[in-house]
């Protein structure tokens, strides 16, 4: 019996986690990085009466614009609907995985044994080729099985993320009603804001604002 007739070395042995989590959400887009840049260097910060930051323009100094921004790294890990979605990710994930996995150790298993059988002339040449066949054909099945669940889990993420930009926005909107705030900026670790001045910082009152909204309405 040929070599190429082996397919132990064509069954993938690897149990890796094929499904990668990047709960890194579309919130980047209220960063607005670009306009704070212009703001930090053309205008002079100062803290405005009742902890409300402004910053005085120098071209017009009758209109103070006021800034203020949220940390989104602190929103993702400790807004409620946040873990909510990511539980529900990785729980979707972890059972497609699973369902993947088992269908992988079945293969395997029957290619060892197939393997066996070769090593004892066990059987035909001809039937040899069929087996083998078919299981290239469960391998090549398989592998877009797992392509197909690694994409229905991303398409999961992405409308997870849109879910939860558009929740957030519409409660800065209502949140700001109370404040006026020209914009509010998000700042993460990492992004074009290097040092964020920390009197600008509405993170902790926001949190607060927003998980107390969404334990009000999923009593």
């Amino acid at each position: 019996m040929q070599d190429e007739t082996n397919p132990q070395t064509e069954i993938p042995q690897e149990k890796r986690q094929f499904f990668i989590f990047n709960f890194n959400t579309l919130l980047a887009i209220i960063v607005l990085a670009g306009l704070a840049v212009l703001y930090i260097l053309h205008f002079t910060g100062k803290q405005a009466p009742g902890g409300k930051g402004s910053f005085d323009s120098q071209s017009d100094a009758t209109k103070p614009v006021a800034i203020v921004y949220l940390n989104l790294d602190s929103l993702n890990t400790q807004y409620e609907f946040v873990k909510v979605l990511r539980r529900d990710l990785e729980t979707t994930g972890n059972r497609l995985q699973a369902e993947v996995m088992a269908e992988q150790g079945s293969l395997e298993k029957e290619a060892a044994d197939f393997q066996r059988q070769i090593s004892a002339n066990a059987i035909t040449e001809e039937k040899a080729k069929v087996i083998y066949e078919r299981l290239m054909q469960r391998q090549q099945a398989l592998v877009e099985k797992k392509d197909r669940y690694t994409q229905m889990v991303a398409e999961q993420e992405l409308n997870m993320n849109i879910r939860l930009l558009d929740t957030v926005t519409n409660f800065l909107k209502r949140y700001n009603s109370k404040f006026n705030y020209d914009y509010i900026m998000g700042y993460k670790k990492g992004g074009e804001i290097l040092l964020p001045n920390e009197t600008l910082d509405i993170t902790k009152d926001a949190l607060n604002a927003i998980n107390a909204e969404y334990k009000s309405r999923n009593k």
